[in-house]
């Protein structure tokens, strides 16, 4: 009778015990499958914000002090995907003002480099330098998210877009995959309706919010709905505000000797 009971104890607590392993393995699946769905979000939003392909776009940069503009920047910017790494190689040309027309700022692989003709020397940037107001030199690079940050689903929740609209979004935490990308961690709201990127906002590796960013103004730019427009706002004071404005947006073959760092010195635009 003893042995009875005890088989049916142990016979009661293995069904028990594979249950509970069922629910994990059920729970690892979901997780699993959630995770592969954020991250294939975050690449489709990656397209809508960079046209395929090599391309170049002008950029003003404007920064604000409680509503009030501050300073402005006017770049030239070529980029093209690596075919090695999918991510974007990018050559910026400082247009305006006018005590910084020509200086060069290259981005390659993991490494950036300013070029100043002034003084013919090429020096090694950090991606996180601030460029102008809010913008880093890292912001004004082409990047496509996926390849630099591993994405998780948050949550389904309604936030304010650019515009200032209720928008139907996913939330998704980025974090970062190398030493080398700007910011260690990123909160990520998309429209899953259309892919469209909503509002983004960047922290240091302690959690510190360094600043929100909202896209805003999408238009048709190479055949698709594109922001031409983000507004970055500071994280410790709202009333520090830069505006990057997208223009003239072509596709183009953006040649490889270009995106060298020892071409730098010999590159003369168009």
């Amino acid at each position: 009778m003893l042995d009875l009971v005890n088989l049916i104890f142990c016979a009661g607590r293995s069904r028990a015990w594979l249950a509970a392993m069922f629910c994990v393995f059920a729970a690892n699946a979901v997780m699993a499958k959630t995770d592969a769905e954020a991250q294939a979000l975050l690449a489709a939003s990656d397209a809508v914000r960079n046209p395929p392909g090599s391309f170049s776009v002008q950029l003003t940069l404007t920064e604000f002090r409680k509503g009030v503009q501050n300073n402005r920047s006017g770049l030239l910017i070529y980029s093209k995907p690596s075919a090695s790494s999918g991510q974007y190689n990018t050559l910026v040309r400082f247009m305006a003002p006018a005590r910084d027309a020509n200086k060069l700022m290259l981005r390659s692989g993991n490494d950036l480099w300013f070029y100043d003709p002034a003084t013919k020397a090429s020096v090694r940037i950090s991606a996180q330098q601030r460029l102008l107001g809010q913008a880093s030199n890292g912001d004004v690079m082409s990047t496509n998210l996926a390849r630099d940050y591993s994405a998780q689903w948050v949550g389904e929740v309604v936030v304010k877009d650019g515009e200032g609209r209720d928008c139907a979004c996913v939330q998704l935490q980025l974090k970062s995959t190398g030493a080398h990308v700007p910011y260690p961690s990123v909160e990520y709201w998309i429209n899953p309706s259309n892919q469209r990127p909503v509002m983004a906002k960047f922290f240091t590796s302690e959690g510190r919010l360094l600043k929100t960013a909202y896209f805003r103004k999408f238009q048709e730019v190479l055949g698709l709905q594109r922001p031409t427009e983000t507004v970055i706002i500071d994280g410790l004071d709202p009333d520090w505000v830069t505006l990057m404005q997208n223009t003239q947006v072509t596709s183009r073959d953006v040649p490889d000797s270009w995106l060298q760092r020892d071409y730098l010195a010999r590159f003369t635009g168009e």
